[in-house]
């Protein structure tokens, strides 16, 4: 392949006289680069819960830290083990990956909508959103209470209570992305006399698409947060009841079995949403992984 080559301007250094150079970066070496760079992304990210670990287990085995309250990561193992072999484990995952679930789909459909709405007319804009700035700032737990008085000691008070966590997360990253859709968009719309349904359709929303997957990966994580919240307060399955009834307990490892189950599921959750999103807008993958355009 021959080697590209680029002018330079004159300056100083080269006393008024243009001169040629070879391109710093070929695609082979920029493809080399960008999975050496992987790598070694990879590497730190295992890397440093790994070292986590190990001096946990150090600084347990050694007495650095009372065993009581932070056994070694060994006896976790050796809870999850149990846990994984009695069925307990996988049971309270799939009760909170439901919930989690339910709870996100009922707060995406409806956050999306509202998001929609009041970011497209500054009419509803001007209506709801005092009134749901409002709410917004109140925290969810807070309403569980009255959620339990509408639906009873259900299921269905739990996921309604994830679901407006993430109604709240959705609208405002949805109503944000479409507020910060450029002027420049609606003129090209314009300039081929499309109408405010082609516009909607062609313009504004895979202009908001990216913001708005990066606020469903924020939902994702939220929603998870809630879970293990509602479940503390009214449940007797689920992750965070097992955390919560290990605690009662006194049972230090299981109670660490479930923290590290809910990290475990909130980062699968959220990368999942991210794949999704690089598979769906491959043109936006520096706005979502928050890169930087010149590393990719």
């Amino acid at each position: 392949m021959a080697q590209t080559t680029a002018l330079v301007p004159p300056d100083e250094q080269t006393n008024g006289r243009m001169v040629r150079r070879e391109a710093s970066a070929t695609p082979e070496k920029a493809s080399a680069r960008r999975r050496r760079r992987r790598l070694i992304e990879i590497a730190l990210g295992v890397g440093a819960p790994v070292v986590l670990f190990v001096l946990w287990q150090v600084a347990a085995t050694s007495g650095a830290v009372n065993p009581l309250f932070f056994p070694p990561p060994t006896k976790v193992w050796s809870a999850a083990l149990q846990l994984i072999e009695s069925g307990e484990l996988f049971h309270h995952l799939w009760v909170s990956l439901t919930r989690v679930l339910i709870g996100c789909a009922m707060g995406v459909v409806s956050g999306v909508a509202a998001g929609v709405a009041l970011g497209a007319s500054r009419w509803v804009r001007a209506t709801l959103e005092p009134l749901l700035s409002a709410l917004y700032t109140v925290p969810k737990l807070a309403i569980f209470p009255l959620l339990l008085l509408i639906f009873g000691l259900t299921d269905t008070a739990l996921n309604v209570a994830i679901g407006m966590t993430v109604f709240f997360f959705m609208w405002v990253s949805t109503m944000a992305a479409f507020l910060a859709v450029t002027p420049g968009h609606r003129e090209v719309a314009q300039s081929f006399d499309a109408g405010p349904w082609q516009t909607f359709g062609h313009v504004l929303f895979p202009a908001a698409l990216p913001q708005m997957f990066i606020g469903l990966r924020m939902s994702v994580s939220v929603a998870v947060l809630m879970m293990v919240g509602v479940e503390f307060t009214q449940s007797n399955e689920g992750i965070g009841y097992l955390i919560w009834y290990s605690w009662t307990l006194f049972q230090a490892p299981k109670m660490y079995v479930g923290i590290v189950a809910v990290a475990v599921m909130g980062l699968l959750l959220s990368n999942i949403v991210k794949w999704v999103s690089l598979l769906v807008l491959p043109w936006a993958r520096v706005e979502i992984e928050g890169g930087d355009r010149n590393l990719l």
